[in-house]
Protein backbone atom coordinates (compact mmCIF):
# COMPACT_ATOMS: atom_id res chain seq x y z
CA UNK A 1 0.00 0.00 0.00
CA UNK A 2 1.21 3.46 -0.94
CA UNK A 3 0.71 6.51 1.28
CA UNK A 4 0.09 9.79 -0.52
CA UNK A 5 -0.70 13.32 0.58
CA UNK A 6 -3.62 14.39 -1.66
CA UNK A 7 -5.82 12.52 -4.12
CA UNK A 8 -8.26 14.33 -6.40
CA UNK A 9 -10.93 12.03 -7.82
CA UNK A 10 -12.03 13.25 -11.23
CA UNK A 11 -10.08 15.00 -14.00
CA UNK A 12 -12.84 17.27 -15.19
CA UNK A 13 -12.30 21.00 -15.30
CA UNK A 14 -12.95 21.51 -11.58
CA UNK A 15 -10.88 18.50 -10.50
CA UNK A 16 -7.96 19.74 -12.60
CA UNK A 17 -8.30 23.26 -11.18
CA UNK A 18 -8.32 21.85 -7.64
CA UNK A 19 -5.28 19.66 -8.36
CA UNK A 20 -3.46 22.68 -9.77
CA UNK A 21 -4.28 24.82 -6.71
CA UNK A 22 -3.08 22.14 -4.30
CA UNK A 23 0.09 21.49 -6.33
CA UNK A 24 0.86 25.22 -6.45
CA UNK A 25 0.48 25.24 -2.65
CA UNK A 26 3.20 22.60 -2.43
CA UNK A 27 1.04 19.54 -1.81
CA UNK A 28 1.76 16.14 -3.32
CA UNK A 29 -1.18 15.42 -5.64
CA UNK A 30 -2.40 12.38 -7.57
CA UNK A 31 -5.42 12.80 -9.88
CA UNK A 32 -7.48 9.64 -10.41
CA UNK A 33 -9.66 9.56 -13.52
CA UNK A 34 -11.88 6.59 -14.41
CA UNK A 35 -12.05 7.46 -18.12
CA UNK A 36 -9.33 7.37 -20.75
CA UNK A 37 -8.47 11.07 -20.53
CA UNK A 38 -9.26 14.42 -18.98
CA UNK A 39 -12.62 16.14 -19.25
CA UNK A 40 -14.59 13.45 -21.07
CA UNK A 41 -17.85 14.04 -19.16
CA UNK A 42 -19.75 17.22 -18.29
CA UNK A 43 -16.62 19.35 -18.79
CA UNK A 44 -16.58 18.65 -22.53
CA UNK A 45 -20.34 18.48 -23.05
CA UNK A 46 -21.48 22.03 -22.37
CA UNK A 47 -21.85 25.40 -24.07
CA UNK A 48 -18.24 26.51 -23.34
CA UNK A 49 -19.63 29.83 -22.10
CA UNK A 50 -17.79 32.11 -19.70
CA UNK A 51 -20.80 33.13 -17.62
CA UNK A 52 -21.04 36.60 -16.10
CA UNK A 53 -22.89 35.49 -12.93
CA UNK A 54 -26.35 36.81 -13.74
CA UNK A 55 -28.97 34.33 -12.62
CA UNK A 56 -27.85 32.88 -9.31
CA UNK A 57 -29.26 33.80 -5.88
CA UNK A 58 -27.35 36.59 -4.15
CA UNK A 59 -24.82 35.27 -1.65
CA UNK A 60 -24.92 31.71 -2.98
CA UNK A 61 -21.65 29.89 -3.59
CA UNK A 62 -22.73 29.57 -7.22
CA UNK A 63 -23.04 33.35 -7.58
CA UNK A 64 -19.84 34.20 -5.72
CA UNK A 65 -17.74 31.54 -7.44
CA UNK A 66 -19.07 32.45 -10.88
CA UNK A 67 -18.28 36.16 -10.61
CA UNK A 68 -14.86 35.61 -9.03
CA UNK A 69 -14.12 32.64 -11.30
CA UNK A 70 -15.03 34.56 -14.43
CA UNK A 71 -12.50 37.30 -13.62
CA UNK A 72 -9.85 34.71 -12.79
CA UNK A 73 -10.63 32.73 -15.95
CA UNK A 74 -10.24 35.70 -18.30
CA UNK A 75 -6.89 36.51 -16.69
CA UNK A 76 -5.80 32.87 -16.85
CA UNK A 77 -6.73 32.55 -20.52
CA UNK A 78 -4.79 35.71 -21.39
CA UNK A 79 -1.72 34.62 -19.44
CA UNK A 80 -1.70 31.03 -20.75
CA UNK A 81 -2.75 31.63 -24.35
CA UNK A 82 -6.01 29.73 -23.98
CA UNK A 83 -8.33 30.56 -26.92
CA UNK A 84 -11.32 32.60 -25.75
CA UNK A 85 -13.40 35.58 -26.75
CA UNK A 86 -15.23 38.18 -24.67
CA UNK A 87 -18.14 38.37 -27.15
CA UNK A 88 -20.98 39.46 -24.84
CA UNK A 89 -24.53 38.15 -24.66
CA UNK A 90 -28.07 39.37 -25.12
CA UNK A 91 -30.95 38.07 -23.00
CA UNK A 92 -33.97 38.72 -25.20
CA UNK A 93 -37.63 39.26 -24.43
CA UNK A 94 -40.23 38.53 -27.10
CA UNK A 95 -43.34 39.87 -25.36
CA UNK A 96 -44.32 42.44 -22.74
CA UNK A 97 -44.35 39.97 -19.85
CA UNK A 98 -40.79 38.87 -20.61
CA UNK A 99 -39.69 42.49 -21.02
CA UNK A 100 -40.78 43.18 -17.45
CA UNK A 101 -38.70 40.24 -16.22
CA UNK A 102 -35.51 41.73 -17.67
CA UNK A 103 -35.41 44.40 -14.98
CA UNK A 104 -35.43 41.79 -12.20
CA UNK A 105 -32.72 39.79 -13.99
CA UNK A 106 -30.62 42.96 -14.22
CA UNK A 107 -31.16 43.61 -10.51
CA UNK A 108 -30.09 40.10 -9.57
CA UNK A 109 -26.99 40.36 -11.75
CA UNK A 110 -25.96 43.68 -10.19
CA UNK A 111 -26.56 42.31 -6.69
CA UNK A 112 -24.07 39.56 -7.59
CA UNK A 113 -21.47 42.10 -8.69
CA UNK A 114 -21.86 41.69 -12.46
CA UNK A 115 -20.53 44.75 -14.27
CA UNK A 116 -21.94 46.65 -17.24
CA UNK A 117 -25.46 45.22 -17.55
CA UNK A 118 -27.55 47.35 -19.93
CA UNK A 119 -31.28 47.31 -20.70
CA UNK A 120 -31.90 47.85 -24.41
CA UNK A 121 -35.00 48.56 -26.44
CA UNK A 122 -35.91 46.13 -29.17
CA UNK A 123 -34.60 48.59 -31.78
CA UNK A 124 -31.28 49.03 -29.95
CA UNK A 125 -30.85 45.27 -29.72
CA UNK A 126 -31.50 44.74 -33.42
CA UNK A 127 -28.95 47.43 -34.25
CA UNK A 128 -26.38 45.21 -32.50
CA UNK A 129 -27.76 42.00 -34.02
CA UNK A 130 -29.80 42.72 -37.17
CA UNK A 131 -31.17 39.15 -37.44
CA UNK A 132 -32.75 39.35 -34.00
CA UNK A 133 -36.42 39.98 -33.26
CA UNK A 134 -37.30 41.05 -29.72
CA UNK A 135 -39.30 43.57 -27.71
CA UNK A 136 -36.37 44.36 -25.38
CA UNK A 137 -33.04 42.89 -24.36
CA UNK A 138 -30.47 42.86 -21.59
CA UNK A 139 -26.84 43.16 -22.68
CA UNK A 140 -24.18 41.36 -20.66
CA UNK A 141 -20.78 42.57 -21.92
CA UNK A 142 -18.87 40.34 -19.46
CA UNK A 143 -20.04 37.05 -21.01
CA UNK A 144 -17.71 35.15 -23.31
CA UNK A 145 -16.69 31.79 -24.74
CA UNK A 146 -13.65 29.59 -24.16
CA UNK A 147 -12.00 26.54 -25.70
CA UNK A 148 -12.68 24.25 -22.74
CA UNK A 149 -10.28 21.50 -23.80
CA UNK A 150 -7.38 23.94 -24.25
CA UNK A 151 -8.21 25.34 -20.82
CA UNK A 152 -8.18 21.88 -19.24
CA UNK A 153 -4.87 21.04 -20.92
CA UNK A 154 -3.39 24.25 -19.48
CA UNK A 155 -4.64 23.34 -15.98
CA UNK A 156 -3.21 19.84 -16.34
CA UNK A 157 0.12 21.25 -17.49
CA UNK A 158 0.29 23.66 -14.56
CA UNK A 159 -0.54 20.90 -12.07
CA UNK A 160 2.01 18.48 -13.54
CA UNK A 161 4.70 21.17 -13.71
CA UNK A 162 4.28 21.50 -9.95
CA UNK A 163 4.55 17.76 -9.30
CA UNK A 164 0.98 16.49 -9.70
CA UNK A 165 0.47 13.13 -11.41
CA UNK A 166 -2.52 12.01 -13.50
CA UNK A 167 -3.64 8.36 -13.56
CA UNK A 168 -6.30 7.59 -16.18
CA UNK A 169 -8.31 4.34 -16.38
CA UNK A 170 -8.21 4.50 -12.58
CA UNK A 171 -11.73 4.24 -11.14
CA UNK A 172 -12.20 4.41 -7.37
CA UNK A 173 -14.06 1.19 -6.57
CA UNK A 174 -14.13 1.41 -2.77
CA UNK A 175 -12.83 3.36 0.16
CA UNK A 176 -12.84 3.46 3.92
CA UNK A 177 -12.11 5.98 6.61
CA UNK A 178 -8.93 5.11 8.52
CA UNK A 179 -6.77 6.82 11.13
CA UNK A 180 -5.08 9.79 9.49
CA UNK A 181 -7.20 9.91 6.36
CA UNK A 182 -8.97 7.75 3.78
CA UNK A 183 -7.93 4.47 2.15
CA UNK A 184 -8.96 4.14 -1.51
CA UNK A 185 -9.17 1.00 -3.62
CA UNK A 186 -8.43 1.86 -7.24
CA UNK A 187 -9.33 -0.47 -10.11
CA UNK A 188 -8.47 -0.34 -13.78
CA UNK A 189 -5.37 -1.54 -15.59
CA UNK A 190 -3.11 -1.07 -12.56
CA UNK A 191 -5.17 -1.77 -9.41
CA UNK A 192 -3.78 -0.29 -6.23
CA UNK A 193 -4.63 0.75 -2.71
CA UNK A 194 -3.80 4.28 -1.61
CA UNK A 195 -3.77 5.66 1.91
CA UNK A 196 -4.47 9.37 1.56
CA UNK A 197 -4.18 12.22 4.03
CA UNK A 198 -6.64 14.23 1.92
CA UNK A 199 -9.23 13.09 -0.64
CA UNK A 200 -11.10 15.55 -2.86
CA UNK A 201 -14.15 13.95 -4.47
CA UNK A 202 -14.62 15.96 -7.67
CA UNK A 203 -16.18 13.16 -9.69
CA UNK A 204 -18.97 15.24 -11.24
CA UNK A 205 -21.94 13.06 -12.16
CA UNK A 206 -20.39 10.25 -10.13
CA UNK A 207 -19.61 12.27 -6.98
CA UNK A 208 -22.57 10.95 -4.92
CA UNK A 209 -21.71 7.38 -6.03
CA UNK A 210 -18.07 7.81 -5.05
CA UNK A 211 -19.06 9.22 -1.66
CA UNK A 212 -21.35 6.24 -1.06
CA UNK A 213 -18.46 3.82 -1.72
CA UNK A 214 -16.42 5.22 1.17
CA UNK A 215 -17.15 3.21 4.31
CA UNK A 216 -17.40 5.59 7.26
CA UNK A 217 -18.90 8.44 5.22
CA UNK A 218 -22.33 9.16 6.77
CA UNK A 219 -24.96 8.19 4.18
CA UNK A 220 -27.34 10.93 5.31
CA UNK A 221 -24.72 13.50 4.25
CA UNK A 222 -24.68 12.23 0.65
CA UNK A 223 -27.21 13.89 -1.69
CA UNK A 224 -29.28 11.93 -4.20
CA UNK A 225 -28.09 12.26 -7.80
CA UNK A 226 -30.53 13.44 -10.47
CA UNK A 227 -29.68 13.75 -14.14
CA UNK A 228 -30.91 16.52 -16.43
CA UNK A 229 -29.83 15.82 -19.99
CA UNK A 230 -29.20 18.79 -22.23
CA UNK A 231 -29.35 18.25 -25.99
CA UNK A 232 -27.62 20.52 -28.50
CA UNK A 233 -28.27 21.03 -32.19
CA UNK A 234 -25.84 22.66 -34.60
CA UNK A 235 -26.68 25.10 -37.36
CA UNK A 236 -25.59 24.45 -40.92
CA UNK A 237 -23.74 27.48 -42.24
CA UNK A 238 -22.35 30.50 -40.43
CA UNK A 239 -23.89 31.92 -37.28
CA UNK A 240 -26.39 34.75 -37.81
CA UNK A 241 -25.19 36.37 -34.58
CA UNK A 242 -21.85 37.55 -33.20
CA UNK A 243 -23.04 37.55 -29.57
CA UNK A 244 -24.64 34.79 -27.55
CA UNK A 245 -28.45 35.01 -27.62
CA UNK A 246 -30.43 33.76 -24.62
CA UNK A 247 -34.18 33.83 -24.05
CA UNK A 248 -35.63 34.73 -20.67
CA UNK A 249 -34.86 31.68 -18.42
CA UNK A 250 -37.21 28.69 -18.04
CA UNK A 251 -37.56 26.30 -15.06
CA UNK A 252 -34.61 23.85 -14.92
CA UNK A 253 -32.36 25.75 -17.31
CA UNK A 254 -31.69 28.92 -19.25
CA UNK A 255 -33.88 28.09 -22.24
CA UNK A 256 -32.86 27.16 -25.78
CA UNK A 257 -30.11 29.64 -26.49
CA UNK A 258 -27.68 30.25 -29.32
CA UNK A 259 -24.00 30.12 -28.57
CA UNK A 260 -21.19 30.61 -31.02
CA UNK A 261 -17.93 28.73 -30.81
CA UNK A 262 -14.51 30.18 -31.56
CA UNK A 263 -14.74 28.95 -35.15
CA UNK A 264 -17.96 30.86 -35.77
CA UNK A 265 -20.22 27.79 -35.65
CA UNK A 266 -23.60 28.32 -33.98
CA UNK A 267 -25.17 25.74 -31.70
CA UNK A 268 -28.57 25.72 -30.06
CA UNK A 269 -29.40 24.36 -26.65
CA UNK A 270 -29.37 22.85 -24.24
CA UNK A 271 -32.92 21.80 -23.56
CA UNK A 272 -33.90 20.04 -20.31
CA UNK A 273 -34.64 16.30 -20.47
CA UNK A 274 -34.81 14.59 -17.08
CA UNK A 275 -33.54 11.03 -17.35
CA UNK A 276 -33.33 8.10 -14.94
CA UNK A 277 -30.53 5.78 -16.12
CA UNK A 278 -29.88 2.60 -14.18
CA UNK A 279 -26.44 4.01 -13.42
CA UNK A 280 -24.26 6.90 -14.50
CA UNK A 281 -22.43 4.39 -16.74
CA UNK A 282 -25.68 3.72 -18.62
CA UNK A 283 -26.29 7.33 -19.75
CA UNK A 284 -27.25 7.56 -23.42
CA UNK A 285 -25.62 10.65 -24.89
CA UNK A 286 -27.29 10.27 -28.29
CA UNK A 287 -29.42 13.21 -29.42
CA UNK A 288 -32.94 12.35 -30.55
CA UNK A 289 -33.41 14.22 -33.88
CA UNK A 290 -37.12 14.67 -33.12
CA UNK A 291 -36.32 16.96 -30.19
CA UNK A 292 -35.42 19.60 -32.77
CA UNK A 293 -39.16 20.21 -33.32
CA UNK A 294 -39.34 22.13 -30.04
CA UNK A 295 -36.05 23.89 -30.83
CA UNK A 296 -37.48 25.42 -34.01
CA UNK A 297 -40.48 26.80 -32.15
CA UNK A 298 -38.35 28.21 -29.31
CA UNK A 299 -35.68 29.78 -31.53
CA UNK A 300 -38.10 31.32 -34.03
CA UNK A 301 -39.52 33.49 -31.25
CA UNK A 302 -36.34 35.57 -31.48
CA UNK A 303 -34.88 34.43 -34.84
CA UNK A 304 -37.85 33.96 -37.18
CA UNK A 305 -35.60 33.42 -40.22
CA UNK A 306 -34.52 29.96 -39.02
CA UNK A 307 -35.14 27.64 -41.98
CA UNK A 308 -36.71 24.20 -41.75
CA UNK A 309 -34.04 21.49 -41.74
CA UNK A 310 -31.25 23.86 -40.67
CA UNK A 311 -30.68 22.15 -37.30
CA UNK A 312 -28.63 18.98 -37.08
CA UNK A 313 -28.23 16.78 -33.96
CA UNK A 314 -25.05 17.89 -32.21
CA UNK A 315 -24.16 16.45 -28.83
CA UNK A 316 -25.59 16.08 -25.34
CA UNK A 317 -24.39 16.65 -21.80
CA UNK A 318 -25.76 15.89 -18.35
CA UNK A 319 -26.25 18.39 -15.55
CA UNK A 320 -25.21 16.72 -12.27
CA UNK A 321 -28.26 17.76 -10.26
CA UNK A 322 -28.76 17.07 -6.57
CA UNK A 323 -32.36 18.30 -6.49
CA UNK A 324 -35.33 16.65 -8.28
CA UNK A 325 -37.43 18.17 -11.07
CA UNK A 326 -39.54 21.05 -9.81
CA UNK A 327 -37.44 21.67 -6.70
CA UNK A 328 -35.87 25.09 -6.00
CA UNK A 329 -32.58 25.64 -7.82
CA UNK A 330 -29.58 23.98 -6.23
CA UNK A 331 -26.39 25.64 -5.11
CA UNK A 332 -22.89 24.25 -5.47
CA UNK A 333 -22.41 22.01 -2.44
CA UNK A 334 -18.89 21.56 -1.09
CA UNK A 335 -18.72 19.64 2.17
CA UNK A 336 -15.72 19.07 4.40
CA UNK A 337 -15.00 17.57 7.84
CA UNK A 338 -17.00 20.31 9.59
CA UNK A 339 -20.09 19.20 7.63
CA UNK A 340 -19.85 15.41 7.64
CA UNK A 341 -17.36 14.65 10.40
CA UNK A 342 -14.78 12.74 8.33
CA UNK A 343 -11.26 14.21 8.55
CA UNK A 344 -9.33 14.51 5.31
CA UNK A 345 -12.37 14.24 3.01
CA UNK A 346 -13.95 16.97 0.84
CA UNK A 347 -16.85 16.40 -1.55
CA UNK A 348 -18.02 18.57 -4.43
CA UNK A 349 -21.67 17.86 -5.25
CA UNK A 350 -23.95 19.38 -7.87
CA UNK A 351 -21.21 21.18 -9.79
CA UNK A 352 -23.22 21.96 -12.91
CA UNK A 353 -23.16 25.18 -14.92
CA UNK A 354 -21.46 27.59 -14.25
CA UNK A 355 -18.84 25.12 -12.99
CA UNK A 356 -16.51 25.74 -15.95
CA UNK A 357 -16.55 29.50 -15.33
CA UNK A 358 -16.29 29.05 -11.56
CA UNK A 359 -13.53 26.42 -11.64
CA UNK A 360 -10.60 28.55 -10.47
CA UNK A 361 -12.64 30.14 -7.68
CA UNK A 362 -13.95 26.74 -6.56
CA UNK A 363 -10.37 25.46 -6.53
CA UNK A 364 -9.36 28.27 -4.19
CA UNK A 365 -12.35 27.50 -1.98
CA UNK A 366 -11.31 23.84 -1.74
CA UNK A 367 -7.66 24.73 -1.17
CA UNK A 368 -8.65 26.97 1.74
CA UNK A 369 -10.97 24.29 3.14
CA UNK A 370 -8.10 21.80 2.97
CA UNK A 371 -5.84 24.19 4.86
CA UNK A 372 -3.31 24.15 2.00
Amino acid sequence: METVDCVVIGAGVVGLAVARALALAGREVIILEAAEGIGTGTSSRNSEVIHAGIYYPKGSLMARACVEGRRLLYDYCRQHGVPHRNCGKLIVATNGQESELLQSIKGRAEANGVEGMQLLSGNAATQLEPNLRCTAALLSPATGIVDSHSYMLALQGDAENHGAMLAVHSPVTAGRVVDGGVELTVGGTEPMTLRCRLVINSAGLYAPNVAARIAGMPSEKIPTAYYAKGNYFTLTGRSPFTRLIYPVPVPGGLGVHITVDLGGQAKFGPDVEWITPESADAIDYRVDPHRSDKFYDAVRKYWPALKDGALQPGYAGIRPKIVPPGAPAQDFTITGPADHGVPGLIHLFGIESPGLTASLALAEHVRALAGA
